[in-house]
C-alpha cells in the first residue's frame, strides 16, 4: 500500500516544526479529509535555506510534507516553484490514488508560502499565482 519511503517519512518526518522569523509562511487544507499543512520557509539571498512543517493529517499528509520540506533546502525560488505534486510523489515513489490529494497539499502549501515572501517583499515571482486554497497567513507566535 505505502512505499518504504512514505513510511519512513511518516515514522520519522524531517523537519517538524517553526521558523520563528520565516520569511514565508503558508497555511493549506482540504475540508474532505481534514488535513491542514502549514509550511515555513527561511529565504536569503533568493535561496531557501531552511524549511519546516506543521501537519494535522493522514501519515500520507505528513509525509509529503516531510519531503517537500527536504525537497525545496537549498533550492533557489524558481527551483522550489517547479517542485510539483508529481515531484513530491516520486520522491516517495509513490502514492496510493486516495492518497495523490496529500502530494497536492504539499505543492500548494510551498506555493503559498512562497506567495507569503513574495507579498511581505513585494516582489513578483515569475510563475507563481495566488493560492487557491490558502486558509490564511500567520507569523509565528
Amino acid at each position: 500500500m505505502y512505499s518504504e519511503k512514505v513510511m519512513d517519512h511518516f515514522m520519522n518526518p524531517r523537519n517538524v516544526g517553526e521558523i520563528i522569523d520565516a520569511s514565508g509562511i503558508g497555511t493549506v487544507g482540504n475540508a474532505k479529509c481534514g488535513d491542514i499543512m502549514k509550511v515555513f520557509l527561511k529565504i536569503e539571498n533568493n535561496t531557501i535555506k531552511d524549511a519546516k512543517f506543521k501537519t494535522f493529517g493522514c501519515g500520507a499528509a505528513v509525509a509529503t510534507s516531510s519531503i517537500a520540506t527536504e525537497l525545496v533546502i537549498g533550492k533557489s525560488i524558481q527551483e522550489a516553484l517547479g517542485i510539483t505534486n508529481k515531484a513530491v510523489m516520486e520522491a516517495l515513489d509513490g502514492l496510493p490514488p486516495a492518497k495523490v490529494h496529500c502530494s497536492c497539499l504539499a505543492e500548494e502549501a510551498l506555493h503559498s508560502a512562497l506567495w507569503d515572501y513574495s507579498e511581505k517583499n513585494n516582489i513578483l515571482i515569475e510563475g507563481l499565482e495566488k493560492p487557491k486554497t490558502d486558509i490564511g497567513h500567520g507569523h509565528a507566535e
